[in-house]
């Protein structure tokens, strides 16, 4: 009976927008299968849409798909393929690449520099501010390669 009701309750979720839009609005629910569902912002105007949404994207597991592809009403960033290069390069490369970092030159931050397609007049800059901000960029021996690279980019768009 728990199940019954479960299940009527999400399909009466899904209608309802079907029925009725809500206004246009900022996405709360991400990109996904919910937001395809709910298009134009429909479910904003509603928390128990807003859950379903987000259960929905959440559920089928096709929001980093749909990142990665700029489908499922989801933005494609700008820089996917480089940073997938970079997040390979770092992880295969990590123990070297703090070396070298450290040392403010060297063979990684190189083609660190080359991935995210630094200019070579500002390369040397580049180098220096990565020498000078290695504990933001490695804050514990333990740091995620993720972090490395989040803040490695950040980094290179300051210029």
């Amino acid at each position: 009976m728990k199940k019954a009701l479960l299940v009527a309750a999400l399909v009466l979720a899904l209608a309802v927008p079907a029925i009725a839009a809500g206004p246009a609005g900022q996405m709360n629910y991400g990109c996904g299968l919910g937001a395809t569902v709910f298009k134009d912002g429909q479910a904003n105007d509603s928390i128990l849409l807003q859950l379903v949404a987000t259960f929905l994207n959440g559920l089928c597991g096709n929001g980093t798909f749909g990142i990665s592809s700029g489908t499922s009403d989801c933005a494609k960033p700008s820089k996917v393929a480089g940073n997938e290069r970079l997040n390979e390069f770092a992880y295969k490369n990590l123990d070297d690449l703090a070396r070298d970092i450290a040392a403010g030159k060297g063979e990684t931050v190189s083609t660190v520099a080359e991935l995210l397609n630094v200019p070579a007049e500002s390369r040397p800059a580049f180098y220096k501010s990565l020498q000078a901000r290695f504990t933001e960029i490695f804050p514990t021996p333990t740091v995620e390669t993720a972090h490395v690279v989040d803040t490695i980019a950040k980094i290179a768009a300051q210029g």
